[in-house]
């Protein structure tokens, strides 16, 4: 691609990788978008390393046409899923510069692409409430903070899934006796169409039921909460509990916990903004982090990738402005 000058205009292919869907952008140096598209989702330690980055290879092809072909771009940032410890990380972008997609690539976890979509620039806190939890912060000289974000076995707790699960797990408890009396009994049955709760666990059980369908549970959740359910509220309050300790460690370890500083809220369950959710990790931000600024993402994590990469090309502010605006949706 040539610019108006004559000289060749930099690509960069900003890949956000998630365990649903994998969205790409390949953007010019200037900011303008060229193309996008999507793929499957990008899971390399359940699927490996090969056919994720198949997955990357596809979405671009979706974008680009069937008969792209590598070099796609000049620089790869590729944020994604299962990208949790720097080695994953190298893995990855070795695969991708083995089969020549950039000149040049990087590979992060996609919470740091959360952060560059979410914050008025590269420093700041993110916490990502999705199907699962994880957090990353930057300081403003470069220093980064992260968690190894692999589930219970490194101290994690939260998410979608989680929510779901404890869902359950307190509805069946309460239809045999050994837990209190909730809603959630009522509507768990109710959203699945089972006579009892009982099945909804045979089901899962069995294979019958899939276990990411658990992620259903959620609104059931939170409108049991917001209905005055003192269990649904309880699992709520230990969701908001999370979601705050994960920034405030995060703050603390890069000195920021005493300074003005952005925390960028991202995932389905903080973007859906339910408002006792939101108001109950507000008043813990507000005990906890009163400097804090907190800013629910606007823009889709793909864009802070397509951020990242024009950051590593030393793009111009006016082009990241530019491509800001291309995915900011009108209110």
């Amino acid at each position: 691609m040539s610019a108006a000058g004559g000289g060749r205009v930099r690509t960069v292919l900003a890949v956000d990788g998630g365990n649903s869907k994998t969205d790409v952008a390949l953007v010019a140096e200037d900011g303008t978008v060229l193309a996008t598209g999507r793929g499957d989702g990008f899971r390399p330690q359940s699927e490996g390393v090969g056919a994720a980055i198949d997955v990357l290879r596809d979405a671009v092809r979706h974008a680009l046409g069937p008969q792209a072909a590598p070099p796609f771009a000049d620089h790869v940032a590729a944020y994604v899923a299962g990208a949790d410890l720097p080695v994953e990380e190298e893995t990855l972008r070795d695969e991708i510069l083995a089969r020549g997609y950039g000149r040049e690539a990087v590979v992060g976890n996609d919470t740091f692409a959360l952060l560059r979509a979410g914050a008025s620039g590269p420093s700041g806190v993110a916490v990502v409430c999705g199907a699962g939890v994880n957090a990353v912060g930057v300081s403003p000289t470069g220093e980064v903070a992260r968690f190894p974000a692999l589930g219970r076995i490194s101290g994690d707790w939260g998410g979608g899934l989680v929510l779901g699960e404890e869902a359950l797990w307190h509805a069946v408890r309460a239809e045999d006796g050994r837990g209190p009396a909730t809603a959630l009994e009522r509507a768990v049955r109710e959203h699945f169409g089972t006579r009892t709760v009982e099945e909804v666990t045979l089901g899962v059980h069995f294979g019958d039921l899939p276990h990411a369908r658990l992620h259903e549970l959620v609104p059931v959740l939170m409108s049991a909460a917001a209905a005055g359910d003192a269990v649904a509220r309880s699992v709520l309050a230990r969701m908001a509990d999370e979601v705050v300790v994960l920034a405030v460690v995060a703050l603390r370890r890069l000195g920021l916990l005493d300074s003005p500083a952005e925390v960028v809220l991202g995932g389905g369950v903080l973007t859906a903004r339910d408002p006792l959710l939101d108001g109950m990790i507000r008043r813990r931000f507000a005990e906890r982090a009163p400097r804090a600024e907190l800013v629910v993402a606007a823009l889709p994590p793909v864009v802070g990738a397509a951020l990242l990469g024009l950051d590593a090309l030393g793009a111009s502010e006016e082009a990241k402005a530019r491509l800001r605006d291309r995915f900011r949706v009108p209110v």
